[in-house]
């Protein structure tokens, strides 16, 4: 074959690509709905393709071609290509890449598919060194004139369709990846008629105390909580009542009887309820957390998937439309009974502004870690002890700083915490069933709520992090726990740290909160499983980008956040697993914030490939056992961390059992890491002084940089205060590359904590320097008097 039949050949099939003849639709090779993705839509001269949607008139959304990953081809020994050369004559492959430029006329998203496609085929001809006959004798034919460029198109098809396998499947695809009606999901609730209650109300109106009320009186419940401490508190107070109850949370299975026999009852967290069990009862507490970017999905399947003849679902009224309208979707009616606060609260018309303002029963909410360590030293500082709760700590700390913070004859009255206490709502509570009206409540001793910042970081749809004003329902839970029914504060108080805020915290409470419009779905294992069939070259992060490219949800509806499951498969993708290990690790509850944490994670998946039980030996070496208490903060946050990692251990352990065998001795030394945090948290101020030697140095250059800007005026705590976006643009101009720049710039260290460490660092080296002085003034007047005795 000569250089210029080739040139004409590849001419005249990138003449054909661009634009092709309806008679193509006719060839041996049918284009099927996958592999219209490579021609153009809707053009003239163009095959226009169309697709049937049972369940939905709506055309399905084009799919992000960027997460097609050719599959790479090898050459093959057994091709036939010489069989073709014989009857033939061998092919002049001495070509340039260049002569195969042509211009694109197609789609966005075809176009990307379709360039792909054509160099990968463009390479295979040229870099095989034996192609099949078949194909080798259309060349041959084409190129001497004896073929027409359109006999070409079915081979094209055929290589795009190996190394693009969901072309050839793309229907199946689509039907796997219909999330449209996501109630047929659960057959078994389907066969039975629901009764749903919804118990609507603000904090403190009694709602989850009726609710609970009804799940005692069955013969058999489900309480689902958003977190395992509001389980473990059911779990507790209703065999104190009488009423056997089960415990079940991710990294905890507690049976009430002694030969492990299941009870009616059973008190889970939402994520972990049960979707096939019968029960007469099931409540679902914080039923607005359904919008949840992340774990509304959870919420969504225990609402259609729940067995139980009653559903009492409680949480704020702006959910009630919503959950009326997806239960019409179920042809299931909703009952709603309203509630009224029990307590007021009011807005004071003025700010706390310093510390020396603070009175017995304030809780001070901070939306960072740092913000709680600096307040609670200054607390100290002025001689009154404070309890610290934190989203971080391990529940038996938050339960021990609870108690001393609710225990009357207990000195500590001020509450320093973060927002966590807004859903914390049941933590460690003398809760009373015999009272009506006994609050779910995490500190029953606030009087006054006081907010240190308006501005919290949160991650928005699309994973990104970013700084936002809090919204009117996060306000309303938090300012919520002042003042509680049945304490010894009657009404509670709300105001703000700074002055500046005050008034935009009224303006936020002035508003009705959002009412709820979607609900959050989560791709199921088996569902990736079927996508892998189908794909059995992609990575679990790529099958799960395509099935959210291709997934169709109606507008009652949105595919949760899957980021952090992506950030886990693609951390452990080198290590062989097969799919169900591999999905069920990427599902671990982890915090990727923390390196230690993700380490352990990484190792554990290592040692699990092997086919190695990972022993309580090997967990004892790997986080070094025994753990002496913390000596400053960093040792605090490692003690976090590990604790974290044990509880990764006691989640997988119920997987995969006889991989993780020894639950009961990791368990035991969990509960003695808890109390050595618990030391750690109680003597926090000592922690952070001993911190300051290594925090300042790293403090003081940036501080000498940029102390002078805005000091002394409103704008030294952007940030932390309703002024975000003023805050971010002023942050803008002091970022560098320094560990206090990357701090403020997460969010996780503010400029008013910067210029309170300087003024602190200060005031120590005054102190240093002076004391300093004194010995080096009593060692020169001791020196003198032992000269003046040498002498005599």
């Amino acid at each position: 074959m000569s250089v210029n039949r080739c040139v004409c050949f590849i001419s005249r099939l990138q003449r054909h690509f661009n634009s092709r003849t309806p008679r193509i639709t006719t060839s041996s090779c049918h284009a099927s709905s996958g592999s219209s993705l490579l021609q153009g839509q809707h053009r003239p001269g163009t095959v226009v393709w169309s697709r049937d949607v049972s369940s939905n008139s709506s055309s399905p959304k084009p799919p992000d071609t960027s997460l097609f990953v050719p599959v790479s081809l090898k050459a093959d020994a057994s091709a036939d290509g010489g069989v073709g050369i014989e009857l033939t004559q061998p092919l002049d492959k001495n070509l340039t890449p260049d002569i195969f430029g042509y211009p694109f006329s197609l789609h966005a998203h075809a176009a990307r598919l379709f360039h792909q496609a054509f160099i990968s085929f463009r390479k295979y001809i040229l870099e095989m060194t034996s192609l099949p006959a078949d194909l080798h004798i259309i060349l041959n034919d084409i190129c001497c004139g004896a073929g027409h460029i359109d006999d070409i198109y079915p081979y094209f098809m055929r290589h795009a369709k190996h190394i693009f396998p969901m072309l050839d499947c793309m229907d199946d695809l689509r039907k796997i990846s219909d999330l449209r009606v996501p109630a047929n999901w659960y057959p078994e609730a389907r066969a039975i008629q629901r009764k749903v209650i919804f118990h609507a109300g603000p904090t403190n109106s009694g709602k989850t105390y009726h609710a609970i009320q009804r799940y005692l009186a069955a013969k058999s419940g489900v309480y689902c909580g958003p977190l395992k401490l509001l389980a473990h508190e059911i779990f507790e107070k209703s065999n104190d009542a009488g009423v056997p109850c089960d415990l079940v949370t991710g990294e905890e299975r507690t049976f009430v009887d002694p030969e492990g026999r299941a009870a009616g009852h059973v008190a889970c967290t939402i994520e972990m309820c049960s979707v096939t069990t019968p029960y007469e009862v099931a409540v679902i507490d914080e039923i607005q957390m359904i919008r949840d970017p992340s774990r509304g999905w959870a919420w969504t399947r225990a609402l259609l998937g729940l067995c139980a003849e009653e559903i009492h679902v409680c949480g704020e009224p702006a959910a009630i439309d919503f959950i009326k309208e997806l239960m019409f979707t179920t042809g299931e009616e909703v009952e709603v009974h309203n509630y009224q606060r029990l307590t007021p609260f009011s807005i004071l018309d003025h700010a706390v502004e310093s510390l020396d303002n603070l009175r017995p029963g304030d809780c001070i909410v901070c939306f960072s870690k740092n913000d709680i360590y600096s307040i609670s030293r200054q607390i100290e500082a002025r001689g009154q002890e404070c309890a610290v709760i934190y989203g971080s700590l391990p529940p038996g700390t938050k339960l021990s700083q609870a108690k001393k913070f609710n225990d009357p004859d207990d000195p500590c009255k001020i509450l320093v915490a973060t927002d966590a206490i807004g859903y914390c709502s049941s933590v460690c509570l003398p809760f009373c069933f015999t009272s009506p009206y006994r609050p779910f409540s995490l500190s029953r001793s606030i009087k006054r709520i006081i907010f240190n910042s308006l501005v919290k970081p949160n991650v928005n749809e699309k994973g990104e992090k970013q700084m936002e004003t809090i919204s009117t329902s996060q306000a309303l839970q938090i300012a919520g726990r002042a003042g509680r029914f049945s304490s010894k504060f009657k009404e509670g108080e709300v105001t703000t740290m700074h002055r500046d805020d005050l008034p935009v915290l009224k303006e936020i409470l002035s508003h009705s909160v959002d009412p709820i419009e979607t609900a959050g779905l989560h791709p199921t294992a088996e569902q990736i499983e079927m996508f892998a069939y189908h794909l059995p070259d992609a990575t679990l992060s790529n099958l799960v980008d395509i099935f959210v490219s291709l997934s169709q949800v109606d507008g009652l509806y949105f595919v949760c956040n899957i980021d952090d499951f992506k950030f886990l498969a693609d951390m452990i993708q080198h290590i062989p697993l097969n799919l169900r290990s591999r999905y069920v690790f990427c599902t671990a509850p982890i915090n990727k914030k923390q390196p230690f944490v993700c380490t352990s994670f990484l190792k554990f998946a290592r040692q699990f490939s092997r086919d190695e039980p990972l022993t309580f030996d090997w967990v004892c070496r790997h986080i070094s056992w025994p753990l002496a208490p913390p000596k400053n903060i960093k040792d605090l946050v490692h003690l976090e961390a590990v604790h974290d990692v044990l509880d990764l251990y006691l989640w997988l352990s119920y997987r995969f059992m006889d991989m993780f065998p020894d639950t009961a001795s990791i368990r035991e030394i969990q509960r003695e890491l808890d109390d050595i945090i618990q030391q750690g948290v109680r003597n926090i101020t000592r922690l952070i002084r001993a911190s300051d030697t290594t925090v300042t140095d790293l403090l003081q250059a940036q501080s000498n940089r940029h102390g002078q800007t805005g000091r002394g005026t409103g704008s030294t705590h952007f940030l932390t205060g309703s002024r975000g976006q003023r805050g971010q643009r002023a942050s803008g101009q002091m970022m560098d590359s320094s560990l206090a720049s990357r701090l403020v710039r997460d969010g996780l260290l503010t400029p008013d904590l910067l210029q309170q460490l300087q003024r602190e660092w200060s005031k120590d080296q005054k102190q240093d320097n002076s004391s300093q002085r004194a010995l080096d003034l009593e060692h020169q007047s001791n020196n003198k008097g032992k000269r003046k005795k040498k002498k005599k």
